[in-house]
């Protein structure tokens, strides 16, 4: 476990005295058809907040990207998957996550996992923290990510969803990017 990150206080700072942190992550893209999976995340320290992610998070020491991607699943919705059911990397970027309590940089692998089925997620195995901050999940169509009125982290989803389908080419880098609840600058 990436113990700094699962060990947060989530009490808000001024955003000038917020603590870096940086790590190594690894993402899942869940599709099933037109549709993808995603958790409903918060920032405790900004009450109201809410955004919609893809399962994922820390890569812990001495584990790959894909391990880290497959173990993901298991603690985040409870699907139990082998490495060789993900895609991918199938894109990599460099995000800052500005929060109220914290900056978070770090380098991120995306991975797909094609579901046979829109399953009912199972989260027993979420951390404590992630217990404080997720507030559900849905299955939303891909072609109206857009129109959502919480913000869907990665900003280029959809693009990424759609890389499943060209592995000729994997892994797109995405780039740098901010998704932040207090912006950094």
């Amino acid at each position: 476990m990436s113990e700094p990150f699962r060990t947060r206080s989530f009490l808000p700072v001024p955003a000038a005295e917020r603590q870096i942190r940086r790590r190594r992550a690894a993402r899942v893209v869940v599709l099933h058809d037109d549709a993808v999976l995603l958790l409903a995340d918060t920032d405790p320290g900004l009450p109201g907040t809410r955004w919609w992610v893809t399962p994922g998070g820390g890569i812990d020491p001495g584990e790959s990207a894909l391990e880290a991607a497959v173990r993901e699943l298991g603690e985040e919705l409870g699907v139990q998957v082998a490495t060789d059911q993900l895609l991918g990397p199938v894109a990599v970027r460099e995000v800052v996550h500005g929060y109220s309590d914290q900056i978070l940089c770090q380098h991120e692998q995306f991975f797909v996992f094609r579901s046979q089925e829109r399953f009912t997620p199972s989260q027993e195995g979420l951390t404590a923290d992630e217990q404080v901050t997720l507030a559900g999940w849905a299955w939303l169509r891909i072609d109206t990510l857009h129109a959502e009125t919480d913000p869907v982290w990665p900003q280029n989803l959809a693009t990424v969803a759609g890389l499943a389908d060209r592995p000729e080419q994997w892994p797109i880098e995405l780039g740098e990017m901010e998704e932040s609840t207090v912006p950094v600058e």
